[in-house]
């Protein structure tokens, strides 16, 4: 399916691109920043200056069927530092744009919603500092490690590298070169009159000249805060208005945009923001948009297992089935725990592993189906109910049963365990990895039955802490947090195995249960990072923000 076409004047960026920057720790890029105080920061380095863009002219199409062209003026602002004692600018820094003219009608984007969209994938390093317009955003740390692809190269010692465990594992044709989100909610974003903000962040993999690795959990969650306090300590001087912040990103990046929602001014983050330098000032968001979240770290073993525990791995080959079943029977477990009930008009109550495949075709996988269908043509829709024979089609409504589904999705993506490797190799043992130790187990299973042959089968004790910080259950199940964001929307596949599809369904109905609006479906057929209708996201952004369109000047 084609979902856009995107043309410029005046601007090249790559859709998804994955230029690279230049890999020094440290170095300043406040190439947005003034000398006057601003509101709600003390810190000379952290005012931005409304006068340091270049005005650059695009052209966004819409996703809707006619393909209508919009061209776009907008201001843009570079490679902004966004805290005062960086640990690495190059990752630590936003872009800003902000609409100007729209079809040749002046705009006034100054109480615009304010997408916050990261472009972070697989928990990599993500960076805007080589941007040349909107949408620009690259990934730092490509498939196998080492400089990103296409990265002006660094000789010097202080220059960050990847460790060769920063692969790209989730990358496909849906997503950037990392497994992050592509830029389209960004250009339809500019299009639609709203203010764009894009910060990178540090990821994991990122070592310094002491041979210390710095981007590890929880540097990717801590710098997209300090982003946003940056954002909102500039009221009044930044366009847009900043108490209607909505994040956005895709797969790890559709983690910590939920992350963000749910952790609003938290302040078990409080001493590691001041370290950096950030802002005195929130960093709580009005909004989450979450695309295929990979989340839920601790349990997200177990929850894999109950879901995909009986599909072959591509190469036919079944996984250890007694691990399968041990980390199936922990679902179970934490599942029962959350007590979560399902959404209002589902007819289900309590959620729990012996009804959760029953929730989810009811609730989610076959009116995904049915509305697949019903768009199809008579013939093509014959056509596909001959080859895929598991649905019933009553001419409405599409029915199937779970076992039909597992079947029809095939072979499951990753190994058992998925994301605590008993070998240490997934990017999540990664991304918990210590200042001195790249890879580390976070659970009590994946550490039990390690097989690198560590002095000690338990984790290490900052795990635990590491763990809340990087979870956005905690903050909505264990220290419920007042401050989050009350509106999510929440998408991605029905042939996404990446993850379990019961991590982004507890999210869902967590934050509903404490009455959140929610907006969350699946995309029949679509694998991982899929964003099928980024155009209905643009609407509902105005919708749950109020906003009705940019005002002319």
């Amino acid at each position: 399916m084609k979902h856009r076409a995107i043309k410029r004047r005046n601007v090249v960026i790559g859709i998804g691109a994955t230029a690279g920057v230049a890999a020094v720790g440290g170095i300043a890029l406040n190439a947005g920043a003034a000398t006057a105080n601003a509101s709600g920061s003390g810190d000379s380095s952290l005012v931005f200056d409304p006068d340091a863009y270049t005005e650059l002219t695009t052209t966004v199409t819409d996703t809707d069927t006619e393909g209508t062209e919009h061209t776009v003026t907008y201001r843009f602002w570079k490679a902004i530092t966004y805290v005062s004692k960086p640990v690495d600018a190059t990752y630590q820094s936003l872009n800003v744009s902000v609409p100007v003219e729209i079809d040749g009608t002046a705009v006034d984007a100054s109480n615009a919603p304010i997408l916050l969209a990261n472009s972070v994938g697989g928990y990599m390093p993500s960076s805007v500092a080589d941007a040349t317009g909107v949408g620009g955003a690259s990934m730092g740390g490509g498939a196998g490690g080492g400089a990103p692809s296409g990265a002006p190269t660094a000789s010097s010692s202080a220059s960050p590298t990847a460790s060769a465990s920063a692969s790209a594992p989730g990358a496909n044709g849906n997503t950037n070169a990392t497994g992050g989100a592509m830029n389209t909610n960004q250009l339809l974003a500019l299009a639609a009159g709203y203010v764009v903000v894009e910060p990178g962040a540090r990821g994991r993999g990122l070592k310094n000249s002491a041979g210390e690795y710095y981007g590890s959990a929880p540097a990717v969650i801590v710098d997209l805060k300090a982003a946003v306090r940056y954002v909102r300590s500039n009221k009044g001087r930044i366009p847009g208005n900043v108490d209607r912040i909505v994040s956005a990103g895709t797969s790890a990046g559709g983690a910590v945009s939920t992350l963000l929602g749910a952790s609003g001014d938290s302040p078990i983050y409080d001493k590691r923001l001041k370290e950096i330098g950030a802002a005195d000032a929130s960093d709580a968001i009005f909004a989450v948009g979450a695309w295929c979240p990979i989340t839920d770290l601790e349990h997200a073993d177990g929850a894999y297992e109950w879901n995909w525990g009986t599909n072959a791995l591509s190469a036919g080959k079944q996984v250890d089935q007694t691990v399968s079943k041990d980390l199936g029977s922990q679902f179970a477990e934490y599942q029962a725990k959350l007590r979560l009930r399902g959404l209002k008009g589902s007819g289900f109550g309590t959620l729990t592993a012996r009804n959760y495949d029953e929730y989810l075709l009811k609730q989610y996988m076959e009116p995904s189906a049915t509305t697949y269908l019903a768009a199809l043509s008579d013939s093509d829709r014959e056509t596909y109910l001959a080859k895929n024979t598991f649905i019933t089609w009553d001419g409405e409504k599409a029915t199937f049963t779970w076992a039909g589904f597992l079947t029809h999705v095939g072979a499951r993506k990753k190994t058992a365990p998925a994301f605590d490797a008993f070998d240490l190799s997934a990017g999540e043992n990664n991304e918990f990895g210590s200042a001195t130790t790249a890879n580390r187990h976070f659970t009590a299973y994946g550490a039990k039955n390690d097989t690198t042959g560590l002095s000690t089968k338990r984790v290490e004790s900052d795990i635990p802490e590491l763990l809340n910080l990087m979870n956005p259950m905690y903050h909505l199940v264990e220290k419920v947090n007042g401050k989050r964001s009350r509106h999510w929307w929440i998408r991605l596949g029905t042939n996404d195995t990446d993850t379990s599809h019961v991590i982004s369904a507890n999210l869902a109905a967590r934050a509903e249960n404490l009455g959140d609006e929610v907006d969350h479906l699946y995309y029949w057929d679509q694998g991982h990072g899929a964003n099928t209708d980024p155009g209905d996201f643009i609407t509902w952004i105005a919708e749950v923000t109020g906003y009705k369109k940019a005002k002319k000047k």
